[in-house]
C-alpha cells in the first residue's frame, strides 16, 4: 500500500525543484507549463512559497529562490561560510585587500562573508550582513551582469568599480556561477586601484573554487 503523502507540499517542493534548476529564474505561466499544473494553482503556491522567503519574484517577475532557503536549518549558512572562507582567506591576503562574499537578496547586495588581510594595516573595514543596492558597487554589478550573461562566463571575467563602495573603496568582482538558486559573487575591497591584470584572475579562480565546492 502507497504511503499517503500531500498533494499540496508535493506541488510546492517541485515548484521549488524547478525553480532552482532555472538560473534565469522562471514566471508563473512557464512553471505553470513546466509542471503540468494549472496557472492559478501554481500562483497560490509561489505566494505562499514567498511569504516564507523560499521564492522571490524580482520585477520582471520571474521566480527564484529565496534567501530563505538559507536560513532553513542551522547548518545551512555555516556550511556556505565554512566553504568560502578559504578560498576567501587566501585571496584575501594574496592580494593585500578585504575579500567578500555577497549574494542576492531582492534588489539588494548582501555582505554573507567578509575577510580582512592578515597582514595588512591599511584596508577596507566591512562587516557580514551588511547590505547597499546591486547596483552599487562592483559585488553587486557583478551578479547583475551575471543574469545578464544568462549562466555564461563573462568578458572578462571580472567587474570593477571605482570609488562607489564603502569608505570610497575600489572594487573587483566576479560571479559565482552554476550554483543553483545562488545568486553571488567574490570580489574584492582597497583604497587603491586593483592591477586587473594581477588581481582579476586571482578572484576569477577564488570563485571558481567556491562555486565548485557549493555545487
Amino acid at each position: 500500500m502507497a504511503a499517503e503523502t500531500s498533494q499540496t507540499l508535493d506541488r510546492g517542493l517541485r515548484v521549488m525543484e524547478v525553480v532552482a534548476e532555472s538560473p534565469d529564474g522562471l514566471t508563473v505561466t512557464e512553471l505553470a507549463a513546466a509542471l503540468g499544473i494549472g496557472r492559478t494553482v501554481v500562483y497560490r503556491l509561489v505566494v505562499t512559497l514567498e511569504q516564507h522567503a523560499l521564492l522571490r519574484r524580482s520585477a520582471d517577475g520571474r521566480c527564484r529562490l529565496g534567501l530563505g532557503i538559507l536560513a532553513m536549518g542551522r547548518q545551512v549558512q555555516p556550511v556556505v561560510r565554512d566553504t568560502a572562507l578559504p578560498a576567501l582567506r587566501l585571496l584575501a591576503d594574496a592580494v593585500g585587500a578585504t575579500a567578500v562574499l555577497t549574494v542576492a537578496d531582492g534588489a539588494e547586495a548582501l555582505a554573507a562573508v567578509v575577510v580582512e588581510p592578515s597582514r595588512s594595516d591599511v584596508h577596507v573595514s566591512s562587516r557580514p550582513g551588511s547590505r547597499q543596492p546591486l547596483e552599487n558597487g562592483a559585488s553587486g554589478r557583478a551578479i547583475l551582469a551575471a543574469r545578464t550573461a544568462a549562466g555564461r562566463q563573462l568578458e572578462p571575467a571580472w567587474v570593477v568599480a571605482t570609488g562607489d563602495g564603502p569608505q570610497g573603496a575600489y572594487g573587483l568582482a566576479v560571479p559565482v556561477l552554476g550554483v543553483p538558486g545562488l545568486e553571488a559573487s567574490v570580489g574584492v575591497l582597497a583604497l587603491r586601484e586593483f592591477n586587473e591584470a594581477d588581481v582579476g584572475p586571482r578572484v576569477a579562480r577564488a570563485a571558481g573554487e567556491i562555486a565548485r565546492a557549493l555545487r
